[in-house]
């Protein structure tokens, strides 16, 4: 009778620890998860190339001349192509409509003739450059934040120049950028971008500027340097899609 007893003791006994074994690895793995994976906030951005569509508003200082261009509103065309899952290349073209001062160093300091406009300009800006996704190949609920850097060439397009046979000229500059954004995967293909950025590029100043006029002044002080880097800090949205 009592080893009848401790037989079906010891097979319930190797029933229940079986059963609690098995129930411990599920148990573990879910406290180990802490939540529905379907329901993260993060979400694996889609690996591919694709165009860029963007608008804005560029502005700056005009350098110590004052004749240089600024105010422009922009239309460009980037496209990126991922070299990783955190790098993205990316070029762009943007055409950028500003306005600028027409200098006349002949004039005295006090007359209306020293400084007149603004005149509509036009510029051509062609870059390349890099983007690093700093949430790497995933995004928060959507969002995806970035910096980049990139160099490039701006292209005097159309501008009347220095009617006053100064010499000034925009001209082909060098251009260097460094930003910082934000990309909404708004869908699997379509997104929505925006950042601030900064460009740069370096202004050159002819021989009349430090000539006296009649009055004895000057536009740019003889003591200052003929190349004088202006600083513009350029807004943009944009909207892309992803192949």
């Amino acid at each position: 009778m009592e080893g009848g007893k401790m037989e079906r003791w010891n097979v319930g006994t190797y029933v229940a620890i079986g059963f609690l074994l098995s129930i411990v690895p599920s148990f573990h793995l879910s406290a180990q998860i802490g939540h529905d994976p379907t329901q993260s906030p993060f979400r694996d951005i889609r690996r591919g190339a694709g165009p860029v569509v963007f608008v804005g508003h560029l502005g700056g200082d005009r350098g110590r001349a004052d004749a240089g261009p600024s105010d422009a509103r922009t239309l460009g065309l980037r496209y990126d192509l991922p070299l990783s899952r955190p790098l993205v290349f990316f070029f762009s073209a943007t055409y950028a409509k500003g306005d600028r001062f027409i200098i006349n160093p002949e004039a005295d300091s006090a007359s209306p003739d020293r400084r007149t406009g603004p005149v509509d300009t036009e510029l051509l800006f062609t870059e390349l450059g890099l983007q690093l996704r700093l949430s790497g190949a995933k995004s928060w609920r959507g969002f995806a934040p970035y910096l980049g850097v990139s160099s490039g060439l701006a292209f005097d397009l159309n501008s009347p120049g220095d009617t006053t046979q100064s010499g000034y000229r925009f001209g082909t500059k060098v251009v260097l950028s460094g930003a910082a954004g934000v990309r909404w995967h708004v869908g699997r293909h379509l997104t929505v971008q925006t950042d601030a950025r900064v460009l740069l590029w370096r202004l050159r100043y002819p021989l009349s500027f430090y000539v006296p006029a009649p009055d004895s002044s000057v536009v740019v002080p003889p003591d200052q340097p003929s190349r004088d880097w202006s600083v513009h800090p350029w807004i943009s949205l944009g909207v892309g899609w992803t192949f």
